[in-house]
């Protein structure tokens, strides 16, 4: 199949919608779109997320040090987008889309309650890249809604029915196709299902 030679350009998708809170209560908290984010390191656990620093949210985090990356299931893609397009300077955005600022138990930014998951983090280092700069932010700790966890304590994130986003379009997530490790695991039975090794 031919392909065509393009100019370097972040065609890295899919990508998280995340929805960053930053700004304290009691300071008109602030909420920004991030697509360009990702988890860097597992011990300590930290993310990296992508942001302009023209960007209204950018001086915030820098100043406080804190944020919380907030993950917003597919019901609240306008919400997203709002947030991605509109800037904080002229609007509340917690106002504008709907959305309920709720204090968080590690950090002193708001996380918000109608997403499933939020990880509440201390900035860690900023890099200047270029047109973004880089925010490395250690997880101090994740709220979860309770729902999420199968009786055994699993983690079902499946059920939390995650955005994703893709060269300017947002994406739900399909079911499941494979499991971590499932390239190595044995087949068990007439079923055809895969079983771990141990």
């Amino acid at each position: 199949m031919a392909r065509l030679h393009w100019k370097p350009a972040p065609l890295l998708y899919p990508v998280p919608c995340a929805l960053v809170t930053c700004g304290k209560m009691d300071e008109k908290p602030n909420i920004i779109t991030v697509a360009w984010a990702g988890t860097v390191n597992s011990k300590p656990p930290m993310v990296g997320l992508a942001i302009r620093p023209e960007r209204y949210s950018y001086d915030i985090i820098k100043k406080r040090g804190e944020l919380v990356v907030n993950l917003p299931p597919k019901r609240l893609m306008r919400a997203v987008d709002l947030c991605g397009v509109r800037s904080g300077r002229d609007l509340d955005k917690f106002q504008a889309a709907q959305l309920t600022p709720e204090a968080s138990t590690w950090v002193s930014i708001p996380r918000i309650k109608e997403c499933p998951i939020s990880l509440e983090c201390r900035v860690d280092q900023i890099i200047p890249l270029g047109s973004h700069h880089l925010f490395i932010a250690e997880i101090l700790g994740v709220e979860v809604e309770e729902e999420l966890v199968d009786p055994s304590g699993r983690l079902d994130l499946e059920r939390a029915d995650l955005l994703a986003y893709v060269h300017g379009r947002y994406h739900g997530l399909q079911p499941g196709q494979g499991f971590f490790g499932f390239s190595i695991a044995k087949r068990r039975g007439k079923s055809g299902e895969y079983r771990r090794k141990k």
